[in-house]
């Protein structure tokens, strides 16, 4: 009798242990994929000649603010938006009170070149005639309706 008690508690022991050693098997393995960056650094955007000018990646020289120049230390791509928009009358708030101002806000809210309102162009779905209900063809009803049918045998 005690050797039955002895190998029963043996069982329960290694019961627990086996379930124990499953626990920590779980905990070392990471079902979720790594993210690519965090096994492959990105190259630098720039990089550094011999005699301090930094190049990027396409082969132009930058100034020290990062900024593309050319041959004759101009920058490229870098646009005036002031000089841009000199003379531009249309206001996205135009006509809206501006209470830092304590007035209306100037000028115009721009306006589509063609039509009249959104959707208004050429080929637009409003220039076009849609059929109404009047000039479409009828329908010929369904028969037979499901409400005159017997249902199939064994249904309830």
């Amino acid at each position: 009798m005690m050797a039955i008690e002895f190998w029963g508690k043996l069982m329960a022991v290694r019961k627990l242990f086996v379930a124990a050693l499953g626990g920590l098997a779980l905990a070392a393995c990471d079902p979720l994929p790594k993210p690519l960056y965090t096994e492959v650094t990105p190259p630098a955007s720039f990089r550094t000649e011999q005699d301090g000018v930094r190049v990027d990646n396409e082969g132009y020289q930058l100034d020290n603010e990062g900024y593309r120049i050319n041959k004759g230390g101009q920058r490229i791509g870098v646009v005036d938006v002031p000089a841009k928009t000199a003379g531009d009358k249309s206001n996205a708030v135009a006509g809206y009170w501006i209470s830092s101002t304590g007035s209306n806000a100037p000028g115009s809210v721009a306006s589509p070149s063609e039509g009249a309102g959104a959707g208004g162009g050429p080929g637009s779905i409003m220039n076009s005639t849609l059929p109404t209900p009047a000039t479409m063809p009828q329908q010929t009803p369904i028969s037979p309706t499901p409400g005159n049918v017997a249902p199939p045998p064994g249904y309830r």
